[in-house]
């Protein structure tokens, strides 16, 4: 077969030769001898084609000028483009010309087949297109090889019975060709040699096109570009191909326009349907048609999106019980006796608080803080505990149902047992190019390519030592963030304290120095956040690709974990700090903690009357509702110039003129990690949602309507913005699965310990029930209680407030002790300034709210995943019914087969037996074919 360049006006047909020798025997025409099968669609007419000859049957010549070019076929409108490859030439132009050759020559040989565009006919007259054309034969050949199952009946299980008040969700659903556009069939692994056991009506349809490039793209892979005469193992493949510029892309293409349906009718449209139907905003309260997306993009895209889906599902119950905590907060608004008490002028106005600061801050009242004791009771009240351990099940609900719905799933799509199959047969290329040593495999008994162990051994250390660096940079960071937060509070508390300024005493009533030194580092930190991610990402890729993973699975998992080991600390730690640090090592004044040792002058930080847990409510909302916007803005707005700018260039030309592989040529690539950055930002998000729930019950919420945003942004993105992606199969969501399982027991202990150390609900329960001096239990004189006396005259020198820096009303000698946040004897007792009794029944209180809150969500946790199997019964019958029946179709038809192979022989034996002088009796001629 001659390769079919553009050069020529006239359209050019496939130089075909083939020797036709006929014999017809008792009734059958035996067709042999031939060189290549004509493509479907010639009616079975064999002819001997020169380039501008005669035309093919059924299909009339279509010049090039007349033919639209927004077509997927090659010149002759019969063979499929599976794959394009462009490239454009540069100075280095002989030496990559010449990798391209050996590279075109070697997939000719594989038999693929190859068409030309020259650059004279592209848009921007620079870029060379390489149309590739997979044959039955060669598609046939890598499904056998890929054991891709196919269609062998159609499924004969009843569908499920409509249920009551189904019309409810009418609304919500799609028309039914666009969530189910194939039958529901009983499917088996491809066998070449037994091609009519399978549902084949047309061979140029029995494979659909994600399924095609994804053949195709398997052997671009390996493919070698090296001459016969010389091999060399480190010239394969498309890849290096890319990285070497000798190609510039490689992708398959979309079937239309997204904004129309194709004009030729074997074009299937079904980008326009996922645009029209899912891509939309507008589309946001409709299902997904995830078959449709499977069928489309393949099944590893589609899990992605029906794992999104039905996590944004399951937030919207979260979301609700998380409005409900918070209306619960708000509705107890006036029954606070805790926020009134600290906002009386007569209580709270009369206590005086010990300085927060060494000298640059002052004494100060305690009615100082009535907005935000006000705005920690939002949070930080009864029901918040009632959350955490709804939080708690409901993390337990999510995963138990996911894992149905992914059965469900791996059943429908065929996924089940793949990855056994992945794992053997998708080898990474780089893998079998960077291991030279060779061993025998022995389940296979074949010579493979592997890493020796010491290698192996010290490519994992230097991996597992720089990611160790990068977590200890991290840290260092939020050293330096914490330091940051003790320098400049002196700075707040000096600008904020009362003053002759009617702005600054405004914003000081509205802003404390806790607050402003709290927004402030959290702003920093988030901005650190993003450089330090952005850094490690590249990172993170180098060190993957050092220690050579042998399969895509496994690269992938590797990857997974390092990146999510990194963010997990970049993302949380600074959460971690304010929840479980803050406040928790300050000491007393006259004996206070600093941050490096007595010689440093930066002093711990201490909670504010009303808890740090508003301050880890304002750290989370910052750090969260941050990352979803510089998410969204990346994914978002910026996309939106381009496609504006690509949708106008594409509209303006003509189709005659904008070819569909220029059009997809313009679109963004889709990188082999994009669909990792989405689930490591959705994995994010769960973390955030989960491990500090119980400090920001609104947080499901914010989740919510950002993954609304993000299942169509993401849609559209697929659907307008990138080339169409390489199908890849995958039966899961891989690492992640394990990465959520983790995070889900980590929640459990992490809002009990917040409930108990970062929340004021403890201490002000033992209060209640055991040190209230009243008859009638409430929290009147909570605050008095909770806060322990210093004398003044007793705090050491250094840290006094300089002098200036005390407030008008402040008179040394009438206001002789100061208050502090802890539990600890008055001065002039037998045991002053140590803890009290009180001190230690909250302490055990903590301690006993902490295991009795973890047994109780565990125990209802494994009881929910004990009780909720993983595979619904329905599921497990239909596989083991598609199994039975694929033996048994497979029984019956080896037994047909046979049958059919004994009557031939049957036949040949009688008719040699009549040439022969005698003839052996019947019985026995059976017997030996027998």
């Amino acid at each position: 077969m001659k390769r079919i360049t553009g050069k020529t006006k006239e359209a050019t047909l496939i130089e075909m030769t083939s020797a036709l020798d006929s014999q017809i025997e008792d009734g059958c025409a035996v067709l042999t001898g031939y060189r290549r099968t004509l493509p479907a669609g010639n009616n079975g007419s064999i002819n001997s084609i020169s380039d501008r000859g005669i035309q093919l049957p059924g299909h009339r010549e279509i010049d090039k000028f007349d033919q639209n070019r927004d077509s997927v076929f090659f010149k002759d409108g019969v063979r499929r483009i599976d794959f394009v490859l462009s490239y454009v030439d540069d100075k280095e132009g002989d030496k990559k010309a010449e990798r391209r050759r050996e590279f075109e020559a070697n997939l000719e040989k594989a038999g693929l087949e190859l068409e030309t565009e020259d650059k004279s006919e592209s848009d921007d007259r620079k870029t060379h297109y390489l149309k590739i054309h997979a044959p039955w034969e060669v598609l046939a050949t890598y499904a056998d090889v890929l054991k891709i199952k196919v269609p062998f009946k159609v499924s004969d299980i009843p569908k499920a019975r409509e249920v009551p008040l189904e019309w409810l969700s009418h609304p919500f659903r799609l028309p039914e060709n666009i969530m189910r556009p194939e039958p529901d069939y009983f499917t088996a692994p491809f066998d070449k040699s037994k091609v009519d056991f399978f549902l084949i009506d047309d061979k140029d349809t029995f494979f659909p096109p994600s399924t095609r490039n994804r053949i195709v793209y398997y052997i671009l892979t390996r493919c070698p570009y090296y001459k016969e005469d010389r091999k060399e193992k480190d010239k394969t493949g498309i890849n290096r191909l890319l990285n070497n510029g000798t190609y510039t892309s490689a992708y398959p293409l979309h079937d239309c326009r997204y904004w129309k349906k194709a004009q030729d009718m074997q074009c299937e449209s079904e980008r326009y349907h996922l645009y029209r139907y899912w891509a939309r905003f507008l589309c946001f309260y409709k299902e997904q048609p995830l078959n449709l997306i499977k069928k489309y993009y393949g099944e590893k895209i589609g899990i992605y999106f029906a794992w999104l889906g039905f996590y944004t599902e399951m937030l919207f119950y979260a979301a609700v019980m998380g409005v409900i905590c918070f209306v619960y907060g708000v509705l107890s608004y006036e029954d606070n006796i805790t926020s009134k008490e600290i906002c009386d002028p007569k209580i709270g106005g009369m206590i005086v608080m010990c300085p927060l600061c060494d000298k640059k801050c002052s004494y100060w009242k305690l009615n100082s803080t009535c907005l935000s004791s006000w705005q920690s009771h939002l949070f930080d009240n009864e029901g918040t505990v009632f959350f955490a351990m709804f939080m708690g099940i409901w993390v337990t609900l999510f995963l138990e149902f996911w894992k149905r719905r992914q059965a469900r799933l791996e059943y429908e799509w065929d996924l089940v047992d793949f990855e056994e199959e992945q794992q053997q047969l998708q080898i990474r290329p780089e893998y079998e190019q960077k291991c030279t040593g060779r061993r025998l495999n022995r389940i296979t008994q074949e010579m493979e390519p592997y890493l020796p162990f010491p290698s192996k051994c010290a490519r994992f250390c230097l991996s597992g030592a720089t990611v160790l660096f990068w977590t200890c940079l991290i840290v260092a960071c939020i050293m330096g963030v914490i330091a940051y937060r003790l320098a400049v509070y002196a700075a707040f508390a000096s600008v904020m304290k009362d003053s002759s300024t009617s702005k600054i005493q405004l914003v000081g009533s509205l802003i404390t120095p806790q607050l402003a030194t709290s927004v402030t580092a959290s702003c920093i930190n988030f901005v650190i956040i993003l450089i330090l991610n952005f850094l490690y990402e590249h990172v993170a890729i180098w060190i993957t690709d050092m220690e050579i993973p042998k399969t895509h699975l496994e690269y992938e998992n590797k990857l997974t974990m390092k990146m999510f080991m990194f963010q997990f600390v970049n993302y949380y730690s600074s959460c971690f700090y304010v929840a479980f640090f803050k406040g928790k090592f300050v000491g007393y004044p006259g004996n206070y903690s600093y941050m490096f040792g007595k010689w440093s002058t930066l002093r711990n930080e201490e909670c504010a009357p009303g808890g740090c847990l508003i301050e880890l409510t304002t750290q989370l909302l910052i750090v969260m509702a941050g990352k979803q916007m510089v998410g969204n803005v990346q994914e978002a707005l910026l996309p939106l110039v381009r496609n504006w700018w690509s949708s106008r260039k594409g509209r303006s030309h003509p189709e005659s003129t904008y070819s569909r592989w220029e059009q997809d040529h313009d679109l963004q690539n889709f990188s082999q990690f994009g669909l990792f950055y989405e689930y490591l930002e959705m994995v994010i998000q769960f973390g955030f949602i989960t491990l500090f729930v119980a400090s920001f019950p609104l947080a499901p919420l914010l989740a919510l309507f950002n993954n609304i945003l993000e299942v169509r942004v993401d849609a559209w993105k697929f659907t307008t913005q990138f080339r169409r992606p390489m199908a890849a199969k995958a039966r899961n969501i891989g690492a992640w699965e394990e990465i959520l399982n983790v995070v889900a027991i980590m929640s459990v202990v992490t809002n009990a310990f917040i409930m108990a150390f970062t929340s004021d609900m403890i201490p002000r329960l033992v209060y209640l029930y055991a040190y209230h001096p009243g008859i009638e239990a409430n929290m009147t004189g909570y605050i008095t209680n909770s806060l322990s006396i210093y004398n003044i005259s007793q705090i050491p020198e250094d840290n006094l407030p300089e002098a200036g820096e005390n407030p008008s009303w402040f008179n040394s000698s009438t206001i002789t002790t100061c208050r502090y946040r802890d539990y600890r004897y008055p001065p002039g007792h037998l045991r002053q300034y140590t803890h009290t009794m009180q001190f230690w029944h909250i302490l055990a209180a903590k301690l006993a709210f902490i295991i009795i809150m973890e047994h109780v969500v565990f125990v209802v946790k494994f009881f929910v995943a004990w009780l909720i199997p993983d595979v619904p019964s329905e599921v497990k019958a239909r596989i083991k019914r598609e199994r039975f029946l694929v033996q048994e179709y497979l029984h019956n038809y080896e037994v047909e087969k046979l049958k059919m192979q004994l009557s031939q022989s049957f036949c040949l034996s009688t008719e040699t037996a009549s040439l022969l002088p005698s003839s052996p009796n019947k019985h026995q001629v059976i017997s030996e074919c027998v």
